[in-house]
């Protein structure tokens, strides 16, 4: 069976989007093994699907144990999840790297426009000191797509940041700085902005380098030092292809492809209506080739435009990923 990987990314309405998925599903249902074997565990049979609020989703725990992947192909590139020392991560079997680079282009141009008139500064030290980030695999693709010569990564080298954001100020440059949540606070601790058309988007929580943070909080520390009025984040992980993004306040929104479903904490099968909190269950249509039907160990909250926010995470759960501030 072979499912047709244009209609996922040119999806417009509520009919497309379940017709696709009910599709995958079939289909992910007879080709991923970890995901049939957990199926039948729930004596769940695929044929009898019929509603998308009838597929099951696999914990995302399974990425740690299994090789979770729909066919036979070979890998083009294994993402991996960060995590403390003797942590066991999560890898992600990427068969078609096309799948996962027009999924970030469509979803940026959708909410920021194209990379080519954008000056994209990404400050990402613990990202860029491993391997395997499906993160810096983006940015590194946006930065070759911008035109402008101050686009770039920073590690430790505030200062140069610094004059390069003062630069760009008087130039009235459209600029992104994307930044590991700790990272953007270590540079505050020096140097102070008054920059408001800078879009400043956080990602990656503290990695362990810094006490979490309540998100009301912590935006209000970034955008005073900033200069800025919002501060927006992206929602992300190794597990997906795709990515939601929030312009303010904490509230995600996601491209066509991808959609949030809450279900309840105590009973993992049953599925929450909107403004309820429970824990974030993600359909990713762009990961075709793993597993589009993922129960995160995030809770959130959903509204009835389909946007949602990221309340926590469930009791020990590992702390990792983009933007699990605990609330």
């Amino acid at each position: 069976m072979k499912i047709s990987i244009p209609s996922v990314f040119s999806i417009r309405s509520e009919k497309e989007f379940s017709d696709a998925a009910l599709a995958i599903f079939k289909y992910q249902a007879v080709r991923c093994a970890p995901y049939s074997q957990f199926i039948s565990h729930l004596g769940i049979y695929p044929q009898q699907v019929t509603a998308v609020a009838d597929i099951p989703y696999l914990p995302i725990s399974f990425f740690k144990s299994h090789r979770v992947q729909s066919g036979e192909e070979k890998e083009e590139i294994i993402f991996s999840s960060s995590g403390t020392t003797g942590m066991v991560q999560s890898r992600h079997y990427v068969t078609d790297l096309k799948l996962y680079e027009e999924s970030f282009n469509l979803a940026f141009a959708q909410f920021y426009g194209t990379a080519e008139d954008t000056c994209l500064l990404a400050l990402l030290p613990s990202y860029l000191e491993r391997d395997g980030s499906s993160l810096i695999y983006m940015i590194d693709s946006l930065l070759k797509q911008s035109q402008h010569p101050d686009s770039g990564y920073f590690l430790h080298n505030h200062d140069d940041l610094y004059q390069k954001l003062i630069t760009l100020k008087h130039k009235r440059q459209k600029t992104i700085l994307i930044g590991v949540t700790y990272a953007l606070l270590d540079f505050l601790e020096n140097y102070q902005l008054d920059f408001p058309e800078l879009i400043v988007m956080e990602t990656g929580g503290m990695k362990g380098k810094r006490k979490e943070m309540v998100r009301e909080e912590l935006h209000d520390i970034l955008k005073s030092g900033f200069g800025v009025n919002a501060i927006h984040s992206e929602y992300g992980m190794t597990e997906l292809l795709s990515q939601g993004y929030s312009k303010g306040e904490g509230i995600f929104e996601c491209p066509g492809w991808m959609k949030i479903i809450l279900r309840d904490t105590n009973d993992p099968l049953t599925l929450l209506q909107s403004n309820q909190t429970g824990g974030i269950n993600v359909i990713d249509l762009a990961n075709i080739n793993s597993c589009s039907f993922i129960a995160t160990q995030d809770l959130g909250r959903v509204f009835p435009d389909g946007s949602f926010e990221v309340l926590g995470r469930f009791d020990n759960a590992d702390i990792r990923g983009c933007n699990l501030l605990v609330q």
